[in-house]
């Protein structure tokens, strides 16, 4: 790894929150490494780079390039998000959650009413059309974490069904398909519901049940609607209460930083991808109370710009953007991310000034990751664990991969069309 790299690295690891959640080690061609939960994803990253390590350890540490994490509200919760990127990322350094047996996973029965429950091996019997989640590492903490979804949907957990119901359904925490309270359909529902949690495919599972809500309140049943919205609501606060508090806190830093009069829930954030003058693209992605907002992520090709002139694509990008969205008359963000140094900043902020916007604006310089404001000469510097330069820097970030992706994205096409031709 070359030194800009490895400062790079250095700081990111820096910049880690002190908070729960899991860390994705990547190597120089994005593939990932290794998946690894933690209460605290700094301290538990840099004891990665310390003097002591095992061969193996040492092996993994010379090639990590980037560093990705996701916040978790609960160990519990961090449990279940790594298990399942384990099972579908299968990443080369997971040995031993991919080989060993004795850790515990869930099992979901194939059957008309299927038994959801904990085991510690697969079915070695044929024709086991069972579906297993894990392994998981961390016995105690998996029961917590089946604990909390059984409180949200319920699910049968009685291995032979009785013919009576039994304390579960008198808490809430079974619907009682012994005595037939439901049909095999909705509990069909509710444990597809399940599955979409345990492969954390979460987005997934709060659309569908948006869907559902809305359909019951259109046929007027309120009663299914409204429990359908408590499901929502349990589930939103099991999967982002620890990502909301710390973005929160994170967007409150930068309104002091700035000094704004409010909060600056909506920010966009713009990029240049541009290699040797080949398929020049912008991008601008928007995050919302801290959080990618990709519904309102924007790709441009580059109309009007034909030299490498990055200070000439941004303009084309910026005057694009928010000249659209003053003549379909819709809401301007709180503030603007430009991906650049003082000259960068300076070019939006001529765009902004002729389209008569009164929208903040800052940019943020790659090299030393100076913020630079256009009323201020010299730039503000931060330190590398600044909760506001954390923000930035990850909205940053994610501009970069987007643009550097669409810019991709042209190349291959032109490559398609170009064999076509010949």
């Amino acid at each position: 790894m070359a030194g800009k790299e490895k400062k790079e690295l250095k700081n990111k690891i820096a910049s880690l929150p002190d908070a729960c959640g899991v860390y994705i080690f990547k190597d120089s061609r994005g593939s990932i490494l290794y998946v690894g939960k933690a209460g605290s994803l700094r301290k538990r990253v840099q004891s990665y780079f310390s003097r002591y390590l095992s061969s193996k350890t040492q092996a993994l540490v010379s090639k990590i390039e980037n560093i990705e994490y996701v916040l978790s509200p609960s160990d519990a919760q961090a449990q279940l998000l790594e298990a399942s990127l384990i099972k579908t990322k299968r990443p080369p350094y997971n040995t031993s959650l991919k080989d060993d047996k004795s850790f515990p996973l869930i099992k979901i029965t194939a059957e008309e009413f299927p038994l959801v429950s904990l085991c510690r091996r697969k079915g070695q019997e044929a024709g086991d059309s069972a579906l297993y989640f894990g392994p998981y590492t961390n016995a105690g903490l998996l029961r917590q974490a089946l604990a909390s979804l059984r409180r949200i949907f319920g699910f049968r957990s009685c291995r032979i069904m009785p013919k009576r119901s039994c304390l579960y359904y008198r808490l809430n925490l079974c619907p009682a398909p012994c005595i037939g309270k439901i049909s095999p359909a909705r509990y069909a529902e509710m444990i597809k519901n399940i599955e979409l949690f345990l492969g954390s495919r979460n987005e997934e599972l709060l659309a569908r049940l948006s869907s559902r809500m809305r359909k019951a309140a259109e046929k007027r049943d309120f009663e299914e609607a409204a429990k359908i919205r408590d499901q929502i609501n349990a589930l939103s606060t099991v999967t982002h209460t620890g990502q909301e508090k710390t973005s929160i806190d994170e967007l409150q830093d930068l309104k002091n930083l700035l000094r704004m009069h409010k909060l600056p829930e909506r920010i966009e954030a713009f990029d240049i991808s541009n290699i040797s003058g080949a398929g020049a693209c912008g991008s601008m992605v928007s995050f919302y109370r801290g959080n990618s907002d990709k519904n309102n992520y924007r790709r441009f090709r580059i109309k009007t710009v034909k030299n490498i002139d990055d200070y000439g694509m941004l303009r084309e990008v910026i005057q694009r953007r928010y000249s659209r969205l003053l003549a379909e008359g819709l809401s301007l963000p709180d503030l603007i991310l430009i991906d650049g140094g003082r000259g960068h900043l300076a070019v939006a902020a001529r765009v902004i000034k002729a389209l008569a916007l009164h929208v903040d604006l800052i940019s943020l310089a790659k090299d030393r990751e100076n913020i630079y404001l256009p009323a201020k000469d010299n730039p503000i510097k931060l330190k590398a664990d600044t909760p506001a330069l954390n923000l930035i820097r990850r909205i940053r970030d994610e501009a970069h991969r987007f643009a550097i992706k669409y810019h991709h994205l042209l190349r291959h096409k032109k490559l398609l069309a170009n064999n076509v031709k010949s």
